[in-house]
């Protein structure tokens, strides 16, 4: 097990930690290299996953538990779970891919607030799937943004902001590993000077704000698709998951590897259904 150090030499004040997933977990590890690490890590219930259906825990619950953390894990952010969390008198929380939506009232009740990591330059893609809607639509520029949470979709108020370039050849899990490293570690060079009072977060333009919403598997098919730039961009942006994928005599086939050559939209590798993955 990996030990929490006993001090923060930044001085940051005690904290809980709110997420879920890995890109949560990664951020965990990368704070932790920083010295900073929460109090308390609230994360989803166990899950049955699997074929087995077994329950599964979140990787930030295990991460919390390899670091001695303790672990709360609420169905619900309600007034039973608000009454708990207070017996930690906890002044600031930081929220990386919880997955719950926090209540207006538990909110405000933190009196540093509540800051979020969302990776794009808000109020530019706000929503559920920024990194995905980015290499969609062929941008050449992202970022990651910490926000200081309210209660309205990725509205609050910026507390720093770094630009990142995306790569002619990037797609979702090399884009989002940068992008988990820059929002890591620009959060832990911020909350010294947050917690300071000495940074004033700024409002966003609310008047460019853009949306995106959540995938479906629906939209990995380029069954139909002419357009070899579109074919490219959702390869890229679907790379995880739904991934891209096109019929052929009515049976499913995942485009496994391609490249981007003179314009044209180029398939190395694909798994037809039912079978393993096969040069095209």
């Amino acid at each position: 097990m990996n030990e929490a150090p006993t001090t923060n030499p930044q001085k940051i004040p005690s904290f809980v930690f709110f997420g879920t997933p890995h890109v949560a977990s990664e951020t965990l590890e990368i704070l932790f290299s920083h010295g900073i690490v929460p109090s308390l890590i609230v994360t989803s219930p166990d899950r049955p996953s699997g074929r087995g259906m077994k329950m599964q825990s979140s990787p930030v619950k295990l991460w919390a538990e390899a670091h001695g953390i303790p672990v709360l894990q609420p169905e619900r952010i309600d007034s039973e779970f608000s009454l708990q969390l207070a017996a930690y008198s906890l002044q600031l929380a930081l929220v990386v891919a919880y997955g719950k939506i926090l209540p207006k009232d538990f909110i405000e009740s933190f009196s540093l607030g509540v800051l979020n990591i969302h990776y794009s330059l808000l109020p530019h893609y706000r929503g559920a799937s920024p990194v995905e809607s980015a290499l969609l639509n062929g941008d050449t520029e992202t970022g990651a943004t910490i926000q200081k949470m309210v209660y309205e979709l990725d509205a609050g108020d910026i507390v720093r902001m770094d630009e990142v370039s995306i790569l002619p050849a990037d797609n979702t899990t090399t884009l989002r590993a940068r992008l988990i490293r820059i929002g890591a570690d620009i959060l832990a060079e911020t909350l010294p000077d947050y917690v300071a009072g000495s940074i004033v977060p700024v409002p966003q333009d609310h008047t460019r704000a853009t949306k995106c919403g959540k995938m479906k598997k629906e939209d990995g098919d380029i069954t139909n698709e002419t357009n070899d730039q579109v074919k490219w961009n959702k390869y890229r942006a679907y790379y995880e998951w739904p991934r891209t994928y096109f019929f052929r005599d009515g049976k499913r086939v995942i485009v496994s590897e391609a490249t981007f050559e003179n314009g044209k939209f180029v398939i190395k590798k694909i798994i037809p259904e039912g079978k393993k993955e096969m040069s095209y």
